[in-house]
């Protein structure tokens, strides 16, 4: 067997997002927009992202760059995985529609380019503190939080197996 790449057309550069969105638009898909880092996909995530996709008809997600989640300061060995694996990871999953990467140690920015119809994050994010609630808010869209499952998170899995 040789080696092979990966490729994923669910994998944008903002450009092509931008034109991708306008083709989306065009045809009356309700945009969904959320972000994270994604580090180790787990059941908290999938649950997440398939719940947050049944809210429109095009789920984006902002996924932060290696150099965003050490902004964020998550700890010394984070992110865990780099952002070409965990960007692949996520657009194969059926449910979501576009995945693309930020630098910034927020997804404002993204959120003010893409301008999405549904904005959601988790639990623990109330939806009037959530990054680009404004934006959103401003063109009548929808601000909403999920409900977490408890006991799944990337850093609970990371010191368990610190711990083992």
């Amino acid at each position: 067997m040789g080696n092979f790449e990966i490729t994923n057309s669910k994998i944008f550069e903002l450009d092509k997002l931008l034109f991708a969105l306008n083709k989306w638009r065009n045809e009356n898909q309700k945009i969904v927009f959320t972000n994270g880092c994604f580090d180790i996909l787990h059941y908290g995530h999938i649950n997440y992202l398939a719940k947050a996709a049944d809210l429109g008809d095009k789920l984006v997600i902002g996924l932060n760059s290696d150099a965003s989640v050490k902004l964020l300061d998550k700890g010394p060995n984070r992110p865990l995985q780099n952002e070409k694996s965990r960007a692949t990871i996520l657009a194969a999953l059926h449910f979501v529609d576009a995945v693309v990467l930020f630098e910034d140690e927020t997804p404002y920015n993204l959120i003010n380019a893409t301008q999405p119809d549904v904005l959601v994050k988790g639990g623990d994010w109330q939806p009037e503190d959530i990054i680009g609630h404004d934006i959103v808010a401003a063109k009548g869209g929808q601000i909403l939080s999920i409900d977490f499952v408890k006991g799944y998170s990337t850093t609970e899995i990371e010191e368990r197996i610190r711990k083992s």
